[in-house]
Order: structure tokens, then C-alpha cells, then sequence
């Protein structure tokens, strides 16, 4: 179902109510140019983040049940690298190891890695970040219902445009990006994102990065464009995002979803067309765009990666890969790296 605002229902009083500016700043930025573009976090409101979790469940959806079962193969090994990780750089630090994910979403794959570490020292710490509250909550309750042992301290922030709050720990940290979420960035960001969690990480603490490997563009394409039509909606929920946070009159059905697999950049790319010549009025930012038909938004990228790319991206931002697993079709990694 479309969402439509019509312009003349932003009255006076709804230009002076309070904006959203961690949302005007970007989209003011991203529909003014060109091509126009959207950064992919705005996916993550309540119901994007609902959206997501059923993306997840989709039999196109490879990288979700690939990334679960190399944890579920692995998790006692991937917990163990990093105790030793830190054993083998002087760590003196007596606490057990706790766990801190960039994005946690709502954690499942996560509970995996959570049970291998009280296994392995009877009890664990578990910081997840996530910017959706909803996400948060539901990590939570999650995790309380399916373990003991576990404490969570969860923290709701945007890792990518906040500072990020992390506590002392008298002993060693596993910081988790998995789910490739690393994949939503350049280059250039994503060793920015990495390096700004390697300047808060003392020698020997790890992280585990989860990242889709490179493949036939059919099976891409096809996870990023299924036939339920599941990411063509969360795609569409950024523009219900902007209506209800901006105030904007956005028409849902006069743009659809488009799935791209660009090799020269190794990676997928999401786009939302439009159908025909339109204006878009956008209240709490007092302005419209123009968009001609044919004329798209740029709202996601997802790279892929080579083992060789993985090992450049570690060097460039200050970890060095230690262990490496992957499932037999060589589909997806993830990769214990220490802070060098």
C-alpha cells in the first residue's frame, strides 16, 4: 500500500514542529544531487528493521543462513581465537571475554557466538549497538529468554555517525560486525568504520567480520530482488520513512525497486526509479525535488569481497586477520582479526 502526503496538507503549524535533523541533513544532501542517493541507515526504522528480519528468512537470501551455520560449525573455535588472541599479546587483564557488536540487529545469529563463550568461562558480557530501539528491545528479550550467563548492556547509537561509548574492561573484547553489514560502505568508509573501532580496542582485542564473498551475478542479483518482493518493500520504506520524519508527500507507487549487480565495483546495488516526471515536496526541509521518469535515488550498496580484499581491508585499518572460516561453497567468510 502507497503512503501520499498531499502538499497541501503540511500546514503552517506542522513547518514549526521540531525536525528530525539526523534525517533532514542527509536527505537535503542526498536529493539534491546527482544522481540522487539516500544513505542506506535510514532502512532501519521500526519497520524497516521488521522488513529486514523477514529479508533474512528468504530462500534467495543466502548470507543470513550461510553466516548461521559457519557459526554454528564453528563458534567454540571462533571464541577460542580470540582468548588466544589475547593471551599471545601480553594481555594481562583477568576478565572473561565479553562481546560488543557494531549493528546487532536483532541479535540471532549472535546467541550462537553468546552460548560458545558461557560455555567456555560460565558467564559473558554482550554489547550490542544497534540505531533501531525496536531492534535493541527485541535482542534482548531474545537473548534473556534463550540464555543464562549472559549480561546485556545495550547501547542505542548510530556507529556510523555517533561516537561511540565503550566501557573499560579489565580483560579481552570480541567486537562483532557481521551479517557483511561492512558491505554497506566505500572502501574508504568502510576503513573508516573499522579504524575508529581499532582506536578504541587495546592490542589484543579482536574482531569478527562477517563478509559475502564474490560470486555468479545470478544468485546476487536474485538475493537482492526476490520474488515475494520482500527488499523491494524495505526498500520503499525509506521514502515512508522521509514522509513521516520529513513531512514529505513522497508517492510510494509511482517508484520502484531496482537490483544491480555492478562487477566494475564488485558490488549490489539497490535504486529506487521513478515512473514518471514528479515533484516531491518535503515539508520540514521547505523545498522540492524534481525527479524526471527513469530518474533513480541510489539507496544501497553491498560489496563483494575477494579473500585478497579482506586482507587489505584488515592491513588498512589496523587489525591482522589471524583465522578464517567458510562454508564449502565458498559463499561467505568471517574472519577473526586482532588489533595490531
Amino acid at each position: 500500500m502507497s503512503t501520499s502526503i498531499a502538499t497541501s496538507e503540511i500546514t503552517e503549524a506542522s513547518l514549526a514542529s521540531p525536525v528530525n535533523e539526523a534525517v533532514a541533513q542527509p536527505v537535503q544532501e542526498g536529493l539534491s544531487a546527482t544522481p540522487k542517493w539516500l544513505p542506506a541507515w535510514l532502512f532501519y526504522d521500526a519497520q524497516g528493521s521488521r522488513l529486514f528480519e523477514r529479508i533474512t528468512h528468504l530462500p534467495e537470501y543466502y548470507l543470513t543462513r550461510t553466516e548461521r551455520a559457519i557459526f554454528t560449525g564453528y563458534a567454540d573455535g571462533i571464541i577460542a581465537a580470540a582468548i588466544d588472541a589475547y593471551a599471545t599479546a601480553g594481555g594481562t587483564g583477568k576478565g572473561r571475554l565479553r562481546l560488543l557488536e557494531l549493528g546487532a540487529g536483532s541479535a540471532t545469529k549472535t546467541g550462537i557466538l553468546l552460548a560458545a563463550a558461557v560455555r567456555l568461562q560460565d558467564e559473558t558480557e554482550y554489547l550490542p549497538i544497534d540505531v533501531s530501539e525496536t531492534a535493541m528491545e527485541d535482542a534482548c528479550a531474545s537473548i534473556a529468554r534463550a540464555l543464562t550467563g549472559v549480561v546485556v548492556q545495550p547501547q542505542v547509537a548510530n556507529y556510523v555517525t555517533d561516537e561511540l561509548s565503550i566501557p573499560p574492561h579489565d580483560g579481552p573484547t570480541l567486537a562483532l560486525y557481521i551479517g557483511s553489514s561492512i558491505g554497506n560502505f566505500a572502501p574508504h568508509e568502510a576503513v573508516a568504520i573499522l579504524q575508529n573501532l581499532r582506536a578504541q580496542m587495546r592490542p589484543g582485542d579482536t574482531l569478527l567480520l562477517g563478509t559475502d564473498l564474490v560470486k555468479d551475478a545470478a544468485t546476487l542479483i536474485s538475493a537482492y530482488n526476490d520474488h515475494d518482493g520482500v527488499t523491494a518493500a524495505f526498500n520503499l520504506n525509506v521514502l515512508r520513512r522521509i514522509n513521516r520524519d520529513l513531512r514529505a508527500n513522497f508517492d510510494l507507487a509511482s517508484f520502484t525497486h531496482q537490483a544491480i549487480w555492478n562487477a566494475e565495483q564488485s558490488r549490489m546495488e539497490m535504486h529506487l526509479q521513478s515512473t514518471k516526471e514528479q515533484t516531491v515536496r518535503v515539508g520540514a526541509l521547505r523545498t522540492s525535488f524534481q525527479f524526471d521518469a527513469g530518474e533513480t535515488i541510489h539507496t544501497e550498496n553491498s560489496y563483494k569481497f575477494t579473500k585478497d580484499a579482506i586482507r587489505n581491508l584488515f592491513t588498512q585499518s589496523g587489525f591482522q586477520a589471524a583465522h578464517q572460516w567458510t562454508d564449502e561453497d565458498q559463499l561467505f567468510a568471517v574472519t577473526v582479526a586482532s588489533a595490531a
